[in-house]
């Protein structure tokens, strides 16, 4: 069998087989001739099923190692489209600082259909059996969770679960299956905003699901279908082409990410740093555990004494803006931004504070990183 190395390069459906091209081609059609009625090659609208998506779709399922795989067209496109698998009256529990657009669409759009939620600690496992009646269908893991790196045993939450007949969905956007595999820890359906890791390079949007059973992939592809939130055929060829590095970025998003986050650990201008792979993190040991690395999401808040406006304004190398998972390293505010839909109050319970930044670190070189945050922290020094 191959490793996964390889099979992120050769896996799913490899190349061209009418042509002998090494990539998938991009099938740019919307629509597909038939030899006459209900007679056709396998495809017959692109909403339904496209040569380009269904090769995305089949590597996803494969790297994951479930039964099947949809691709849509953003990240909250996909987490919809798995909220849609529930009715009026279900409820869903949730991780505390979840992403905040999984917590908006839950707020804001399916909470006016009926579908409840409640946030809770999903390693906490006597919180977690307290907090299942007889409306629960479903726990929704976030491992780590954005923006404070909360580590929730998947293997232990999908098997409370099972005994109870839930559903276990895990994202699984920071840890990629490169780190991570959930399904293989227990769960039921995997999600990926495949914008991040997966893209890698900040030129796509994209979201993808992964299934555990064919009962859950036939109820997926018929919402998928149904709603018509699909990803394109050049974006699921992007998606394609740079998941092919996976394995390479990853690795150096690591090592520059430890790095750092050891400078910041011992920078005396930082109060407090959320890393996976810091030893004193409360989640270390079970994140080595379920996971192959502790991915290259970072953390951080500054000392009072120092102007948090002008600290982003200093960056050049680092960009501020939304996302994560690109090349170039990211730094985000998570309590104005990525996080902004969630209540001040809610924000502060789950430790969101306005002083919290978020860095996705890249794979430039890490000297230059650091040289970086020297620079905004000292100029930043009220």
């Amino acid at each position: 069998m191959m490793k996964f190395d390889t099979r992120l390069i050769h896996g799913g459906i490899d190349g061209d087989e009418h042509t002998g091209a090494v990539n998938v081609p991009i099938y740019q059609t919307s629509t597909y001739r038939q030899t006459t009625i209900g007679e056709n090659k396998g495809y017959e609208y692109s909403r339904t099923g496209n040569p380009t998506r269904h090769a995305l779709e089949v590597l996803i399922a494969e790297l994951e190692e479930g039964v099947a795989g949809y691709a849509f067209a953003s990240g909250m496109a996909a987490t919809s489209a798995v909220l849609a698998l529930f009715k009026s009256g279900d409820k869903i529990l949730i991780s505390d600082n979840i992403y905040g657009g999984t917590f908006r669409v839950l707020d804001k759009v399916f909470k006016n259909f009926g579908l409840e939620y409640a946030i809770i600690d999903t390693n906490n496992q006597e919180e977690l059996v307290n907090s299942i009646d007889d409306k629960v269908k479903a726990i929704f893991i976030e491992t780590p969770t954005n923006p404070l790196m909360g580590i929730s045993d998947i293997a232990a939450a999908s098997s409370i679960a099972k005994e109870r007949g839930l559903i276990t969905i895990v994202d699984n956007t920071f840890m990629t299956p490169y780190l991570q595999k959930p399904i293989k820890l227990g769960a039921d359906i995997v999600i990926h905003s495949a914008t991040k890791y997966l893209g890698g390079h900040s030129d796509l949007v994209a979201g993808l699901v992964v299934v555990n059973s064919e009962e859950l992939s036939q109820r997926l592809h018929f919402i998928q279908n149904a709603t018509g939130g699909v990803l394109a055929p050049f974006d699921s060829w992007l998606l394609i082409r740079g998941m092919k590095t996976l394995s390479v970025r990853m690795d150096r998003h690591i090592e520059n990410a430890v790095y750092i986050a050891d400078y910041l650990n011992e920078n005396l201008a930082v109060a407090k740093v959320y890393f996976p792979g810091l030893i004193a993190h409360q989640g270390h040991e079970l994140q080595k555990k379920q996971a192959k690395g502790p991915g290259a999401m970072i953390s951080f808040v500054l000392k009072e004494g120092y102007n948090l406006k002008e600290f982003l304004r200093a960056f050049k190398i680092i960009t501020v803006g939304e996302s994560l998972g690109g090349v170039e390293s990211l730094m985000t505010h998570p309590a104005s931004m990525t996080h902004g839909a969630i209540p001040y109050e809610l924000r502060q319970k789950m430790g969101i504070v306005d002083g919290l930044v978020r860095l996705s670190v890249g794979i430039e070189n890490k000297e230059d990183l650091i040289a970086e945050l020297q620079e905004a922290i000292a100029n930043s020094k009220i």
